[in-house]
């Protein structure tokens, strides 16, 4: 069988392979993490969100607000030094972020089994 022919029926066969994983992962809500800093920030989206009363009044202060925590907690890194420690009966993850404004922040959230906790909110200096 000459080479064009074979690349043909491989063609073919690409394109209908393609088109059946498109089919079966189309419209469902399917994520690939595989690494964990992306695992840990989707366990930490996807639990019900508390604020302590540090955060809270951190947030009053309008230099950083909601949106800022929600986009760290998406686009963060962990910082896996510092995280994943038992504290207050669940585990805390430090995550870097910034705000809108480009300030960097420093998220301390705890992980429970049934809700995630943000505990404090740092502002980083720039230098």
């Amino acid at each position: 069988m000459k080479f064009i022919h074979r690349f043909a029926y491989y063609l073919v066969g690409l394109v209908i392979g393609v088109f059946f994983v498109a089919m079966v992962f189309s419209g469902k809500d399917t994520r690939c993490n595989y690494f964990p800093n992306s695992r840990v920030l989707n366990d930490l989206r996807n639990k019900p969100f508390h604020y302590s009363e540090k955060a809270s009044q951190i947030l009053t202060e309008k230099w950083v607000d909601t949106s800022d925590i929600k986009n760290s907690l998406k686009f963060g890194d962990v910082d896996f030094d510092q995280s994943n420690v038992v504290y207050k009966k669940g585990k805390l993850y430090i995550i870097e972020g910034k705000t809108v404004k480009n300030q960097e922040i420093i998220l301390k959230v705890i992980n429970y089994d049934n809700k995630a906790v943000l505990d404090d909110i740092i502002k980083i200096e720039n230098k």
